[in-house]
């Protein structure tokens, strides 16, 4: 696969850091790629995803599918893509895995919109 096939991809948190530009195989699922974002989110982040469901990464105003390969989303090849990542709140998970005492939080979360 040559470099021009990759998928170049930057990641924005809320608090307004990046994680990326890395490049993808356009193969990759959106799960998968969920997992090395997840093992590569900040250790001293007030909130950390426990699983690939926590995380939704949107990028042009559509919600990528689990079960799709980057290259399905149709997301473009040989420029770096910001992708938006959705989660819940910080206050319905907390960083160890604990059990939760808050009840969780409905029909809330936080976006980071460049």
């Amino acid at each position: 696969m040559g470099s021009e096939d990759w998928i170049e991809l930057k990641f924005r948190l809320a608090d307004g850091t990046d994680i990326g530009p890395s490049k993808y195989s356009p193969s990759m699922t959106v799960s998968s790629l969920k997992e090395k974002i997840i093992s590569q989110w900040p250790k001293d982040s007030e909130y950390i995803p426990l699983s690939v469901n926590d995380v939704k990464l949107i990028t042009a105003g559509k919600i990528l599918d689990n079960n799709r390969t980057l290259a399905e989303s149709r997301l473009p090849v040989g420029v770096i893509s910001t992708v938006h990542l959705l989660f819940p709140p910080p206050t319905s998970h907390k960083k160890s895995e604990e059990l939760q005492v808050d009840p969780p939080i409905k029909n809330r979360c936080l976006c980071t919109i460049l």
